[in-house]
């Protein structure tokens, strides 16, 4: 199946919905919930080595929650970073394909179940394969500042990304998600990769923001757009893991500078330290605000909504109720 062809998969699935499908929540937080201990450089990806079954979980209760997308477990899984954990290097790639199917295996099961409920209010879900930023490995918080150092490149970004995109490309995704992209630079390295491998899966790319107006590197959300914009693999851009306060000005930014769809899934309001490796007291979002905002941000024109670090299947039950009953 072409990119034209799997892109009309999922711009069915957002008409399917009403407008706007629902993006799952935060898998470390969940993952937590379960009792995984993820304070790891591999964080989410490490239960990808040690608890498998609790990933397939842990997808499964976002389903049940009301999720029409789910992001595999590979955000922080890496080639470089299994290899510091002393696996091969087949034992990494192997590792990226399992987030997948770990993935498809839960859609397919709960689909498999609710299809044959009368009257059920689910759609099938699609998969998107997580790609985290070069700064998510470096585990050190740098997805926050964009500050990757003098000697990062293009070329070290796109040569960085390019064996996990080949895996994850492999391992069957409908999407790919690429997330808390933190500078230009990094935006156009993806763009450029997805062409250079002549990649067939449509594809979403989302910053972050530390202060609702910019990229963590200062740049303007304009001059990062500049590659996406012109990109036919690109279906979506957009915003993750930024407090959810910021979110109302950032579509209203985005919406004047992309035709592409805006997909938005912020944190709860919680600030991550990522030096000290601890989440900071601030002003957070319920299950109560989320819902009633996320019928905000649909009318704003986002197409797809979810939720971040420190969101739950609660919080996405509440998204999904209120999205689908209008």
């Amino acid at each position: 199946m072409g990119l034209e062809k799997k892109s009309a998969l999922l711009k069915d699935l957002i008409k399917k919905c009403g407008g706007c499908a629902v993006v799952d929540g935060g898998f470390a937080t969940q993952l937590e919930i379960h009792g995984a201990a993820i304070n790891d450089p591999l964080w989410s990806a490490v239960s990808l080595i040690k608890n498998p079954e609790l990933i397939k979980r842990v997808h499964m209760e976002y389903l049940e929650a009301g999720a029409d997308i789910v992001v595999t477990s590979s955000y922080q899984a890496t080639i470089p970073g299994f290899l510091s954990r002393g696996l091969s290097i087949e034992e990494s790639e192997s590792l990226l394909q399992k987030s997948v199917t770990l993935a498809v295996e839960a859609r397919d099961r709960f689909w498999e179940k609710v299809s044959k409920v009368s009257g059920h209010s689910y759609n099938r879900a699609l998969v998107a394969a997580s790609i985290g930023s070069y700064g998510a490995y470096l585990a050190d918080g740098s997805e926050y500042s964009g500050n990757y150092g003098e000697d990062v490149s293009l070329d070290k970004l796109k040569d960085f990304h390019r064996r996990r995109l080949q895996v994850l490309v492999e391992a069957g995704p409908d999407l790919l998600a690429f997330e808390t992209i933190p500078n230009k630079l990094e935006a156009q390295a993806c763009v450029e990769l997805l062409e250079e491998e002549k990649v067939q899966i449509p594809a979403w790319i989302c910053f972050t923001s530390v202060d609702g107006e910019k990229a963590p590197s200062g740049e303007s959300f304009e001059e990062c757009l500049e590659a996406l914009n012109k990109s036919n693999n690109i279906y979506a851009v957009g915003i993750n893991c930024a407090p959810p306060q910021f979110i109302e000005n950032l579509i209203r930014k985005f919406a004047k500078l992309t035709k592409k769809a805006i997909v938005v899934y912020p944190n709860s309001g919680e600030v991550w330290d990522g030096k000290a490796k601890q989440w900071l007291p601030s002003q957070c979002f319920g299950d109560d605000e989320f819902e009633m905002f996320a019928m905000k941000w649909r009318d704003l024109g986002a197409k797809l909504i979810g939720g971040c670090c420190r969101t739950t299947p609660s919080t996405i039950k509440a998204i999904s109720k209120d999205l689908k009953r209008r």
